[in-house]
């Protein structure tokens, strides 16, 4: 595998080959170190049948370390000259190329279905990109994604933290999401300005009784305002102060609390609360799965 595998002279003759110019609005910043590919496919924990799901393969770097330790790789790529050239640079039967837009798939697209998510995710979208896939792939066990280190902390922080967030609580929902290490600057062509982090994730049953859309509109509520009590975030939400305070003394959780105290769990009893108790304000169902990062 190593010898497969690009390296910076190789990434740079192929995108000039292709004309292939990498640009900020498709995030595009491609892995040119095989050091770094060995490491990432390592730590996915992936075993030889799983069907692997990358999102940007881009020039076919991290592809070429993924369809020597899976039995099947999806590749959904948004630029058609690079969707178009990955067979010729990844020649392997068992490589199928999507030139999709990532936020569009559904489950129906992939035959065989993904197992396992393993991607460089470009930062402008990386968390839109994971929570949509969790949503529209049941079939994924787990992942390991390359995202801005900012927005891995995010992603992997706990009720307390500093970082914790809409993206934190978001991905507990679908998965349990660990830390898998730093990732230097200088493996990617052109280099970003800023450090990448490896997140892992493993899919968890999420919270019985209570819908994803109800859950995540007491999130959305919670975090706009994410100083103020959440007796006065869920005003809005709830109907009023009022009402919001009945919902979460019913949930079990103060009124005095902030959304960065509470787990995905409690966010849960607080929407279960609320179908219980339907009347008052009218709850909104605000769809924000899709939010990056938190204010």
């Amino acid at each position: 595998m190593a010898e497969a595998l690009l390296g910076p002279a190789e990434i740079r003759e192929l995108a000039a080959r292709l004309g292939v110019a990498p640009t900020k609005k498709l995030g595009q910043n491609f892995l040119h170190d095989p050091n770094t590919i060995r490491r990432i496919v390592a730590a996915a924990g992936l075993v030889a049948g799983d069907v692997a799901l990358e999102v940007g393969p881009g020039l076919g770097s991290l592809t070429l370390g993924l369809v020597g330790a899976v039995r099947h790789v999806h590749a959904v790529e948004i630029d058609p000259r690079l969707a178009a050239a990955l067979p010729g640079t990844v020649p392997a039967a068992h490589l199928r190329v999507h030139n999709a837009d990532a936020m569009q798939v559904r489950g129906a697209d992939f035959d065989p279905a993904p197992t396992m998510l393993v991607a460089n995710l470009p930062y402008n979208v990386a968390v839109p990109v994971v929570l949509h896939l969790l949503a529209e792939l049941p079939s994924l066990r787990g992942g390991l994604v390359m995202v801005q280190k900012e927005v891995a902390d995010r992603l992997v922080a706990g009720p307390g933290s500093k970082v914790y967030g809409v993206p934190s609580v978001k991905l507990a929902w679908y998965a349990d999401a660990r830390p898998a290490g730093k990732v230097p600057p200088a493996v990617f062509w052109p280099v970003p300005n800023v450090d990448s982090g490896l997140v892992a994730f493993a899919r968890r049953t999420p919270p019985a009784g209570v819908d994803r859309r109800d859950v995540f509109a007491v999130v959305d509520a919670a975090f706009a305002q994410r100083r103020k009590t959440l007796r006065a975030a869920l005003a809005g939400w709830a109907g009023g102060a009022g009402r919001a305070e009945k919902l979460l003394v019913a949930a079990g959780v103060s009124p005095q609390a902030r959304g960065e105290s509470l787990t995905v769990e409690q966010f849960a009893a607080i929407a279960a609360a609320a179908k219980v108790s339907p009347s008052g304000g009218k709850l909104s169902a605000i769809e924000g799965e899709h939010e990056e990062v938190d204010s």
